[in-house]
């Protein structure tokens, strides 16, 4: 038994360093037992990978090198409306220019609780898909170059009202509560956000020109932080609508969102603690 979770071990972290995709339940995740569909992806033609029919939720590894690390471990969850995974502009370009500057980084697959003929829901299994790699992560910190105390989470759109989920529902087991949150143009969650001064620090973006309930709903959620007693950072575009996520040759002031992010992660955890 003890050679078997040598062996798991080892896997596990020669995935990490290839940057392969690492299964959160390897004997199969609760709710997709009976799930057979393989993995879809579709690509746009701009050349975005678009992911569907996930029933093997995984996280996807971007270790930046030992002499550059600076401790800090971001869980990315892409958007696509709970239908679908756009994983490239939310997913792995970000990872990859966080990754580049010492931020070890995680592409999260999670479960799709609107796509057509889906039997998951938000709350029950793609919540539990994130819960999973925050844990998945903070366990392998040594072995990662993580400080536990300093991994967080990043939603965009959907990806967005799941990372929002989980910087609130952790009181059950304070060891899922993640360091930050970054919610980029973020669905928000329906009803009332349970928020207080132990609710994580938030870093929150989205373009003026979004949809009202993200446009205002962001603002309004970064005023109830602050009145909660909480810490949030907000940054309002002009001339910016949905879904710009990290492309390339992007322009404008919104191109750097994700720099004015990694400042604030400067700020909160400086280099020289980690």
């Amino acid at each position: 038994m003890r050679f078997a979770s040598l062996i798991l071990l080892l896997k596990i972290s020669f995935a990490a360093e290839k940057g392969t995709d690492i299964l959160l339940w390897p004997l199969g995740a609760p709710g997709s037992e009976n799930a057979t569909a393989v993995e879809a992806v579709r690509v746009t033609d701009s050349g975005e990978r678009v992911i569907s029919s996930v029933h093997k939720p995984s996280i996807t590894p971007y270790l930046p090198g030992k002499e550059k690390a600076l401790g800090i471990a971001v869980i990315i969850a892409p958007g696509g409306g709970h239908r679908e995974l756009w994983s490239d502009h939310e997913g792995h370009n970000v990872a990859q220019w966080l990754s580049d500057r010492g931020v070890a980084a995680f592409v999260l697959k999670y479960r799709l609780a609107r796509e057509k003929g889906s039997t998951y829901t938000v709350e029950g299994h793609a919540l539990a898909d994130i819960q999973r790699a925050i844990e998945s992560v903070k366990s392998k910190s040594t072995e990662w170059g993580v400080n536990p105390d300093r991994v967080g989470v990043m939603g965009f759109s959907a990806g967005g009202e799941i990372a929002a989920l989980a910087a609130v529902r952790w009181s059950a087991n304070p060891a899922l509560k993640p360091a930050f949150q970054a919610l980029i143009y973020p669905g928000l969650p329906r009803g009332e956000i349970p928020l207080s001064k132990e609710t994580p620090p938030a870093f929150l973006v989205c373009g003026e020109n979004d949809r009202q309930n993200i446009s205002q709903g962001l603002p309004e959620l970064y005023l109830a932080m602050k009145n909660a007693g909480a810490s949030a950072e907000l940054h309002v575009y002009a001339g910016v609508g949905h879904g710009f996520g990290l492309r390339p040759k992007m322009k404008g002031p919104v191109a750097s969102w994700v720099v004015r992010f990694h400042e604030w992660l400067d700020a909160r955890f400086p280099a020289s603690t980690k």
